[in-house]
């Protein structure tokens, strides 16, 4: 099992592995068994300047498709999109659409940092 950490600009926190966009993501949970899952809600804007698909976004691809993560932590600084994203998951739960033993927590596991690289 694989943790993963699905940021467009954090550091990836150690033991995870990091997803930068929507479509990568998905890819490793194609590909994958999925331990903890961490999201941060903003994922950056294309050349153009649109915002790209963000993690509520995925969230929601989540709950149509019935993924799983053992664990689910919200590390976004995007208090509506927090809210949103976990929301969503706690209801999808309760209309089982995703497993009841998913834990799911409002919260970051590991401290936000940024290198710049």
């Amino acid at each position: 099992m694989i943790n993963v950490y699905l940021d467009d600009l954090r550091d990836c926190p150690e033991g995870f592995i990091v997803a930068r966009t929507f479509d990568e993501a998905v890819e490793l949970f194609k590909t994958n068994p999925i331990n903890v899952l961490t999201l941060d809600h903003d994922l950056g804007v294309d050349a153009e300047g649109n915002e790209l698909k963000n993690g509520y976004d995925f969230v929601k691809y989540f709950c149509e498709h019935g993924l799983r993560a053992s664990k689910i932590y919200h590390h976004t600084d995007n208090p509506v999109g927090r809210k949103n994203m976990y929301e969503t998951l706690i209801a999808a739960q309760r209309r089982g659409f995703i497993d009841s033993d998913i834990e799911i927590y409002h919260y970051p596991i590991t401290a936000n940092k940024y290198s710049g690289i």
